[in-house]
């Protein structure tokens, strides 16, 4: 089942970033700090954060505007405990954020992601649920280290 997050969700998405083995301590941090800045603010926030919820959160997505646009939001954070991968839950997850942006009147989505080896599948996913690579910053989070930028025109 896929449902808005809630503050008692926030130990277990912590688990799932830690899981996941793609983010680092400080992003697993900076995952804690955005939740805690939604909820203290989320009825002002027009951000998003969903959970796959099986018995207790296995999947997180969490969406928002590009500030300075009309219609463009970012995919900021995907993930799907490893015990839950390769299930479709990721696949459902964002089809349920992209069905959510299009009654919004979302035009665009664009997602940014690690252009190193262990992000391989990470990409794959977004090509398989039709997202193109639209952008490559060279050496951007690090030396060596290039961001990838996705986008998928969503239409209703």
């Amino acid at each position: 089942m896929i449902r808005p997050t809630h503050p008692k969700d926030v130990p277990a998405l912590q688990a799932i970033a830690i899981a996941s083995v793609l983010f680092e301590s400080q992003q697993v941090e900076e995952l804690t700090h955005m939740l805690e800045q939604h909820f203290s603010h989320a009825a002002n926030s027009p951000a998003v954060w969903l959970t796959d919820d099986d018995d207790g959160p296995v999947g997180v997505a969490y969406v928002a505007p590009e500030p300075m646009t009309t219609g463009t939001w970012n995919l900021y954070w995907i993930a799907v405990h490893p015990d839950h991968q390769r299930q479709g839950r990721g696949q459902a997850l964002l089809n349920q954020v992209e069905q959510m942006l299009i009654q919004r009147g979302v035009r665009l989505l664009l997602i940014e992601t690690s252009g190193t080896a262990d992000f391989d599948y990470v990409r794959t996913f977004y090509r398989q649920n039709g997202y193109q690579e639209e952008a490559r910053i060279r050496e951007f989070y690090e030396a060596g280290v290039d961001k990838i930028v996705f986008r998928k025109v969503l239409s209703p």
